[in-house]
């Protein structure tokens, strides 16, 4: 399958849409969950256009990671959780429902259960805000 721009990571990396930036670079953009799965989840999105991990350039993949991992301990830091799931899907039958490459990065809390995504619906804007605030200042 072939990478499609029009998917909702590349029109809010395009600024077409909007969403709760932590941190932007050249390399990937930052921002909350949206239907978390804990308090505190975040997503990694490279800029590079590609559909998953299988079909990323390698080099790519080499400037994002060092991010990714900056920004689960800033996520556990930032949230006091008592550690970091970082997950990440490849093709529809894997879990993937957003066709562009991206990390979640999901604070998990001693005795709390995980979400399913989106299964607590919608997180509150100014929740997101304010752990958006917390996560770039850890960072």
């Amino acid at each position: 399958m072939t990478y499609d721009p029009t998917n909702i990571f590349g029109k809010i990396l395009r600024g077409e849409l909007p969403a709760h930036k932590v941190y932007e670079d050249d390399t990937a953009l930052v921002m909350m969950d949206i239907f978390p799965q804990s308090r505190g989840h975040a997503l990694v999105i490279p800029k590079a256009a590609s559909r998953n991990l299988l079909d990323a350039d390698p080099a790519a993949l080499a400037a994002v990671i060092p991010l990714v991992q900056r920004v689960a301990k800033a996520a556990k830091t930032a949230t006091g959780a008592d550690g970091v799931r970082v997950a990440q899907f490849n093709e529809a039958a894997a879990g993937q429902t957003v066709f562009h490459l991206h990390f979640h990065i999901i604070p998990v809390y001693d005795g709390i259960a995980l979400g399913t995504h989106a299964g607590g619906g919608r997180a509150d804007d100014a929740e997101l805000i304010a752990l958006a605030k917390d996560i770039a200042a850890a960072l």
